[in-house]
C-alpha cells in the first residue's frame, strides 16, 4: 500500500488500487468514488456508473503513484540560503497548505463511521484542527515577513552592501519565538504518533483506516522534516550572517 510501482488495469477493483497505493484515494475521492468496504467494483465499472472517462481518470492515477520519495541524505547545510527558503515554501509549505484539509476531511470520514471502535480517532481530529489553525498563520508570517527579511539580507551579504548594517534587524528575537512555536507544532504531532501507536494499522483495519494513518505519517514525516530545516539549518545560518554584516 506504499510507494511500489504498479500498472494499473481496468479490471482491478477499486479497492484493490488503493490497497496497492495509498495515493491514489486521492483521485476516487475526488471522483466521489467508494474505495473502502464498496470498493468492490472494477474501476472500468466505477468509473461507467459515475459517467467517467476511463482514460482519463486511469492517467490521474498514474500520475498519483509516480514515485517521488527524496534520497536518505541531502546536503541541507551547504544549500544555498536562497534555495533553501525556496525549498521551504515551494514543498513544505504547499504541502500542508494541500494536504492538511485532506487528511482533516480522511480522519472527520472514518471517525463518523468508526467512531465507538476507534475513540482515539476523535482525539486526533481535535489535534489536527489545533495543528491546521496554527500552522497555517506561522507559514503566512514566514513567507510574507522572514523570508523576506532573509532575502534582502543574504543579497546584502554576498553583494558586500556598504549600508548593509542598516538593514540587520536582528532575527535572534522572531526566531526563538518562532522556534518556541515550531516545537509547539512538533509536539501535536509526537502527540498523535503515540496516540496512533507509530501509524501501525490494528489487525483487519479497513482500507479508510490504513489510508488515513498513512496520510497522518506523511504528515508527521513533513512536519518534522519542515522543522530541522529551519531550526537547526537555516536559521543559525542567518544569524551567522547578520554577525558578519554587522562586524
Amino acid at each position: 500500500m506504499f510507494l511500489r510501482s504498479f500498472e494499473i488495469k481496468p479490471e482491478a477493483t477499486v479497492s484493490e488500487i488503493v490497497l496497492f497505493d495509498y495515493r491514489t484515494s486521492e483521485v476516487f475521492q475526488k471522483y466521489d468514488i467508494e474505495y473502502c468496504c464498496g470498493g468492490k467494483f472494477p474501476l472500468s465499472t466505477a468509473c461507467m456508473m459515475k459517467g467517467l472517462d476511463l482514460g482519463e481518470v486511469k492517467k490521474e492515477l498514474e500520475r498519483a503513484i509516480q514515485i517521488s520519495q527524496l534520497p536518505a541524505k541531502l546536503d541541507f547545510e551547504n544549500w544555498d540560503i536562497d534555495f533553501l527558503t525556496h525549498y521551504i515554501v515551494n514543498v513544505h509549505h504547499s504541502y500542508l497548505k494541500k494536504e492538511l484539509p485532506v487528511i482533516l476531511g480522511l480522519v472527520a470520514d472514518f471517525m463518523e463511521d468508526h467512531e465507538k471502535k476507534y475513540p482515539q480517532m476523535r482525539q486526533v481530529h481535535t489535534l489536527l484542527r489545533t495543528l491546521q489553525e496554527e500552522i497555517i498563520p506561522h507559514m503566512e508570517y514566514e513567507e510574507l515577513v522572514v523570508f523576506s527579511y532573509i532575502h534582502h539580507l543574504y543579497t546584502a551579504y554576498q553583494t558586500k552592501d556598504p549600508f548593509g548594517k542598516m538593514l540587520v534587524n536582528s532575527l535572534q528575537k522572531p526566531m526563538n519565538i518562532m522556534a518556541r512555536h515550531e516545537q509547539s507544532l512538533a509536539s501535536i504531532v509526537l502527540e498523535i504518533r503515540g496516540i496512533l501507536n507509530e501509524y501501525t494499522a490494528p489487525d483487519r483495519a479497513c482500507i479508510s483506516h490504513k489510508v488515513a494513518l498513512y496520510k497522518l505519517k506523511e504528515l508527521d514525516y513533513d512536519v518534522m522534516q519542515h522543522n530541522y530545516l529551519e531550526n537547526s539549518i537555516l536559521f543559525p545560518k542567518v544569524l551567522k550572517i547578520e554577525e558578519s554584516i554587522i562586524n
